[in-house]
């Protein structure tokens, strides 16, 4: 990510989530028993000299510091190169790279895991640390884990905006025409998807009745600001309010206080927990035992506490599994402020697809 404010979840539509039957991979068939074996650490080793990833930059999340220490942990040295994208593009990129596979491992939005394992693009490796997880939570076969939530929430330039918004309704009103970012839910990236869900829920709605968000998306539309948000966007106070997880939020909000610049974050009520995946790359491989043993150090305390010290709540800590100290939960907003966050009933029953589809049929007209 090449600003650490940027909204990371970009949207291209419809087509890629449509795209016909799983293609499966011919790299994961031809070395499916190795795939399933547990990683050689040696060979691990080796193959983490470089580690390439897609939409897992080091400030998002805190995955450089994971990325260190794995490397600490099984003593090498690696250099980290990341290309920023939506969830959907990663497993597009997977998938388009197959026949020269570059890309280890990707963060996505959890709606697309279901859509990594349609597509064939991850392989049959279950980690032992997956034992932690519900389904729904995981893969199906093996390819990817939930690692942390995240909630959609919002972030205030108070320098511009001195009446700051406390809810989704607050949004509607006519002071916050064009000072809102843009959401558009209609396909490639999990934080719009997860910010559509949210507003459904708040207004009576679940994953399985979309009707009452599609409402308020209607509403909101005007509100949207015409240009991208971004860090500078934000500072310059041209989109002063703006939509993403909450750990971006917070991140956001204190590198402007850092540049003297008031800014509040706020976590709306009615808003969801919407859990993150890493997947790996069943088509790579070469480096198949750094990925392995990379999709089970995400769910180790030492990775889950690092996600928790760049205020991501961890899976494991979610699901009651893991005990964070408190120098960890340091930069957390209060916990009072996420007394009425909702937790999703079914995300496996979730089509991203349709979910989109709806989105441009209820919300955009198209």
């Amino acid at each position: 990510m090449s600003n650490l404010m940027m909204t990371r979840r970009g949207v291209m539509g419809l087509a890629a989530l449509a795209c016909g039957t799983a293609i499966l991979p011919r790299a994961v068939l031809a070395a499916g028993t190795d795939w399933a074996a547990a990683p050689d650490i040696e060979a691990a080793r080796a193959e983490a000299k470089v580690y390439t990833s897609y939409g897992m930059p080091d400030n998002w999340a805190n995955y450089g510091e994971v990325l260190q220490l794995m490397a600490k942990k099984y003593g090498y040295t690696s250099e980290h190169i990341d290309t920023d994208m939506s969830s959907m593009e990663e497993i597009l990129k997977f998938e388009a790279e197959r026949g020269n596979p570059v890309g280890i491992s990707g963060d996505i939005g959890i709606l697309f895991g279901p859509v990594a394992e349609s597509k064939g693009v991850i392989p049959p490796y279950m980690p032992p640390n997956a034992a932690k997880l519900p389904a729904g939570l995981k893969a199906k076969k093996g390819g990817w884990v939930a690692t942390f939530a995240g909630v959609p929430a919002m972030i205030v330039n108070t320098d511009v905006v001195k009446n700051v918004p406390r809810s989704w309704d607050d949004l509607l009103k006519p002071e916050y025409t064009g000072l809102v970012s843009a959401v558009d839910a209609s396909g490639m990236g999990g934080t719009q998807m997860a910010l559509f869900l949210a507003w459904a829920y708040a207004y009576g709605g679940s994953e399985a009745n979309m009707a009452p968000g599609a409402e308020y998306a209607r509403k909101l539309l005007p509100q949207m600001a015409a240009g991208a948000s971004s860090a500078l966007t934000m500072e310059r106070g041209e989109v002063p309010i703006q939509l993403k997880y909450d750990f971006n939020c917070i991140a956001q909000a204190n590198a402007l206080r850092e540049k003297g610049i008031n800014c509040e974050v706020v976590i709306p009520k009615g808003t969801i927990y919407a859990p993150s995946a890493v997947m790996i790359n069943g088509y790579n491989v070469e480096k198949m035992n750094i990925a392995k043993l990379f999709l089970d150090f995400v769910l180790s305390d030492e990775a889950q506490t690092a996600f928790a010290k760049f205020g991501a709540r961890p899976i494991r800590w979610v699901l009651g599994d893991l005990d964070l100290p408190a120098e960890a939960r340091a930069g957390w907003l209060p916990d009072e402020q996420y007394a009425d966050v909702i937790q999703v009933k079914d995300w496996a029953s979730i089509d991203v697809a349709q979910l989109a589809r709806y989105w441009v049929e209820e919300v955009t007209g198209g």
